[in-house]
């Protein structure tokens, strides 16, 4: 029996000195890893050199995407010129001096003949980038879609002055001389109320 008792004895003794053990060993090696984290921090560096990783909210600036354009364009050449609005809209409200965001905007608005929209995107896209040749372009190509031939006759002479070989606006006065003459009528070609 005594032997037994001694056994069981031993036995418990050496749970309770590995238990010991055990706690010791990770007690070092938590003390250790804290004792790295505050080395670390004590030994950074103050000043790292460069500009302040932190900035103050009046300090930064807000440089947008060109995902909506991007979008804005690639809607507006599939002729999903509604689409196209809302990219382009979104764009101008993100930048509001990108000067082909507001044109694009003018144009999509053009084409869903919003053309209230188009003048004050248009005259915002002046405002921004001056009487560039294609915003007269596209200006008068706004007028031509509402039926006002002068105003468009105008705009695209204006362009033409600052460009004179650009393909584009000479198809354009080509396209506006046809459509003159498509919807010229002879006087004694009225209806009659008879």
């Amino acid at each position: 029996m005594i032997a037994v008792y001694r056994r069981g004895l031993w036995g418990s003794e050496m749970r309770r000195l590995f238990l010991a053990l055990i706690c010791c060993w990770l007690g070092i090696g938590l003390a250790a890893c804290d004792y790295t984290t505050r080395e670390a921090a004590v030994l950074a560096p103050k000043d790292p050199g460069g500009p302040d990783p932190v900035q103050e909210p009046t300090d930064v600036k807000y440089y947008p995407s060109d995902e909506p354009v991007r979008l804005g364009l690639e809607a507006y050449n599939r002729g999903a010129y509604g689409i196209a609005q809302r990219y382009f809209k979104d764009a101008v409200e993100k930048s509001p001096k990108d000067v082909t965001a507001w044109v694009g905007l003018a144009a999509s608005y053009d084409r869903i003949r919003r053309f209230d929209l188009a003048d004050q995107a248009y005259a915002q896209a002046i405002r921004l980038g001056g009487r560039t040749v294609q915003i007269l372009n596209d200006q008068g190509y706004s007028y031509m879609l509402r039926g006002n031939l002068g105003a468009a006759r105008r705009k695209f002479d204006e362009a033409r002055s600052l460009d004179p070989t650009n393909p584009v606006i000479a198809n354009n006065l080509e396209l506006l001389n046809g459509s003159r003459r498509f919807i010229e009528r002879p006087p004694n070609n009225q209806p009659s109320a008879e």
